[in-house]
């Protein structure tokens, strides 16, 4: 079974992002010396899928695409045309549902997804498609943007277990949670 994991940094205040998708607020807390464990990350997965704020974002970042992995985006809005070239081979665009596109990516022997963005992560949460996160908490409060968590409209609570904590020096708190499954009826 394909299964979707998360790695991503939180403002202390829930946003992923400000309103413009700018990530500015994440580089006071650079610290070239700290393994975060991203290397690590991406190792693990086949490739990624992504919403189309968090394509144009990567875009904006200037320089070299920074993805080795195959990478599909989820939009309703994107074209082909809105892919550069130089990505066309790399980069692919889905409408898909995510149960639907998870079971494509099984038939093309992906094991592992890391999956980005927070509407992108919310809708996979929603149909129990993500393993588990590793959740950066970033010491700022930015005030407004673009959230993780939201109103996700859930059939039912959705349950973490945390597995790990890990405080680095630049004042960064990365937790890794395993998304349990759904309380059954018997649990309300």
């Amino acid at each position: 079974m394909t299964t979707g994991h998360v790695f991503i940094a939180m403002s202390l205040d829930g946003y992923i992002a400000r309103k413009d998708d700018s990530l500015d607020w994440l580089t006071p807390y650079h610290a070239p010396d700290e393994d975060h464990g991203f290397d690590a990350f991406m190792a693990s997965v086949d490739g990624l899928v992504m919403g189309s704020g968090t394509f144009r974002t990567v875009l904006g970042f200037g320089g070299d695409w920074p993805y080795a992995k195959p990478v599909t985006v989820l939009s309703r809005s994107l074209t082909q045309d809105d892919i550069p070239d130089a990505l066309r081979t790399r980069v692919t665009l889905s409408r898909e549902a995510p149960a639907a596109l998870m079971d494509r990516l099984a038939s093309e022997g992906w094991q592992r997804v890391y999956v980005d963005g927070g509407q992108v992560i919310r809708s996979f949460l929603r149909e129990g498609l993500i393993a588990d996160m590793e959740i950066t908490l970033v010491p700022v409060l930015i005030g407004r943007g673009r959230k993780l968590f939201g109103e996700m409209d859930l059939a039912a609570d959705i349950r973490l277990d945390q597995l790990r904590v890990r405080r680095f020096a630049s004042g960064l708190v990365l937790t890794r949670y395993a998304v349990s499954s759904p309380p059954s009826s018997k649990d309300a």
